[in-house]
This record gives C-alpha cells, sequence and structure tokens, in this order.
C-alpha cells in the first residue's frame, strides 16, 4: 500500500535548469532520515530547454507545465491538489539545501503545532543573510526607515530602526518569531496553506510571501526563523535584478523591467490591503507618493 509523503517540495521554474539541477542535487543529498518526500517542478512556460531536461533526466518528479509565465503565486498555485504531504516546502530553484536542513525544519515543525510556517537561514552567495528571510511587515514605518534612509543600515540591530529587517533578533543562535519569511524557502504546514487558500494571485512577483504571513499571523500561527541549518540562495536569477546576480542571471530586459516595476506594485497592494483604511488620505498620498518615487529609481536603472 502507498504512503503519502511526509514532504512535498514544490519548485517553480522559469529559465532556471542549470540552477535547477543543482538544488535538485541538494535535495536528493539530503539526510531525511526514513523521512519520504515528493518532488514537482511547476515550470513557468520557460523557453531555456527546462521542460525537456526534466522529462529525459529527472522522470520521478512531478512536472507541471504552464503554458504562460503566470508569476509567482499563480504557477505556485497550480500545484494545489496535487500535492499529498503532510508539509509543503515551496524551493526556488536557485537554492541549494544543507544535507541536514530538510531534516531540522521537518523536525522542529513536528513538535511546534501552533507554528504554520518555518524557514532555515538562506545566504546569499557572498556570504550574508538574504534580509527577505528574515522580516518585519512593511508598515510605513518600518519602510521608510528602510527604504528612504540610511538608518537602518546604520544601525542595523537597533529596533527603532531595524523594524523591517528584525535586525535586534539576528543574534539569536535559538529558533525564533518573525513576522514573514522569503517564498524562496517556505516550510509550511499544509493544513494552515489550505485555510488561508494558499497564495494570493492579486500579486505577480514579490509581496507574495508577506500576505502568506499575514494571514498566517491573522490565524494565531507563528512564523518562525531557524538559524541553525541553512541553505545557499542564489537569489536573482529569474529577475536579472538584483546586483550580486545580474552577471549570472539569463533574464531578459523586458523581464528585468517586469521585475522592478513588481517590486514597488507590491507596496501598493500590500498597504492596500492592511494599512490604507488605518491611516488619513493625506497619508496614504504620502506613501503613495514616495512608492512612486521609488519605482522611477528602480526602472531607471534598467
Amino acid at each position: 500500500m502507498k504512503t503519502n509523503p511526509d514532504i512535498s517540495i514544490v519548485i517553480l521554474n522559469f529559465n532556471s535548469i542549470s540552477f535547477l539541477e543543482k538544488c535538485l542535487l541538494s535535495i536528493k543529498q539530503s539526510k531525511l532520515n526514513g523521512i519520504k518526500a515528493e518532488v514537482l517542478v511547476v515550470d513557468n512556460a520557460s523557453t531555456d530547454q527546462s521542460v525537456e531536461v526534466l522529462k529525459r533526466k529527472y522522470p520521478e518528479i512531478k512536472l507541471i507545465e504552464s503554458k504562460s509565465n503566470r508569476g509567482f503565486a499563480a504557477g505556485n498555485n497550480l500545484a494545489r491538489g496535487k500535492v499529498s504531504g503532510k508539509y509543503i516546502l515551496f524551493l526556488n530553484p536557485d537554492t541549494e539545501l544543507e544535507k541536514n536542513t530538510l531534516l531540522t525544519v521537518f523536525r522542529f515543525m513536528q513538535q511546534a503545532p501552533m507554528v504554520g510556517v518555518a524557514t532555515c537561514k538562506l545566504v546569499l552567495p557572498g556570504g550574508t543573510l538574504d534580509y527577505s528571510t528574515h522580516r518585519g511587515f512593511p508598515t510605513p514605518f518600518n519602510a521608510f526607515f528602510y527604504f528612504f534612509t540610511p538608518f537602518s543600515k546604520i544601525f542595523p540591530k537597533t529596533k527603532l530602526f531595524s523594524g523591517y529587517t528584525q535586525g535586534w533578533k539576528l543574534d539569536d543562535p535559538k529558533p525564533h518569531e518573525v513576522d514573514a519569511i522569503s517564498g524562496a524557502f517556505f516550510f509550511v504546514r499544509k493544513s494552515a496553506a489550505d485555510k488561508v487558500e494558499w497564495w494570493d494571485e492579486d500579486y505577480f512577483w514579490y509581496g507574495e510571501d508577506l500576505e502568506f504571513c499575514y494571514r498566517l499571523k491573522e490565524m494565531g500561527l507563528k512564523v518562525m526563523f531557524l538559524p541553525q541549518t541553512s541553505a545557499l540562495h542564489h537569489k536573482g536569477v529569474s529577475s536579472g535584478i538584483k546586483g550580486h546576480s545580474k552577471k549570472i542571471s539569463s533574464a531578459t530586459k523586458e523581464t528585468r523591467l517586469r521585475s522592478a516595476l513588481s517590486s514597488t506594485q507590491v507596496m501598493r497592494i500590500f498597504y492596500r490591503k492592511h494599512y490604507e483604511k488605518k491611516y488619513p488620505k493625506v497619508f496614504s498620498f504620502i506613501v503613495f507618493t514616495g512608492i512612486k518615487l521609488l519605482e522611477k529609481i528602480r526602472t531607471g536603472f534598467i
């Protein structure tokens, strides 16, 4: 009798086959100690032979093909109804796991029923922490100090200025609660994911992880950061707008522009969903003006 896997690993791929193969290898080499895992790859209409390579070299993987690039949220949602694990790991193709990462996070979740989602420490190629894996919500106050002033960088561990990165918690070697984590490594309880109806498709690219975490917290569940295990995150391979990955990204100018626009559009969406009704209209006008300014700056470098 066939038993369901413990973990369903969902990887959304877009023109990242060389990185995806490294990611798959790191999963294969993981120490699972009897834990069963299945891998599903959703291909977002890649043009780099991703589908051909997956069919030829990885027949054991469940491949879901999208006829168009539906973005992060809608792309991942194509796996809904096709996963059968108690837990779902949404994993970026440009990540590489340590051998004990899956086992460590799985065991933690088994012992913490009030945790909805957890992540490991995501490390960039240069050795620094990927800030998006350890975040506070982008309240107007947090966003102002992070995006429009240097104070969060000058005082990275001061609670007043580092609300968006929650930098004052980073030295804690034990698992600890944060507001939000990155969708690049998003280990979520399937029952919780089903209750929040998976990823919010109002977001095309970026911001979906913030929204997911916000909804989990509204349910009374915790979002946890586990610093005792890690994964490498090349980050920005699909988008091509991250400084450290521009040279290795195959993203076209059109893709980079769409990514830059999406990175600010999500700010408008998140603010309208969760903050606009809490502040006077004049304050919201200032917020949207700031977002527009940031958008011009980001697209100006494409």
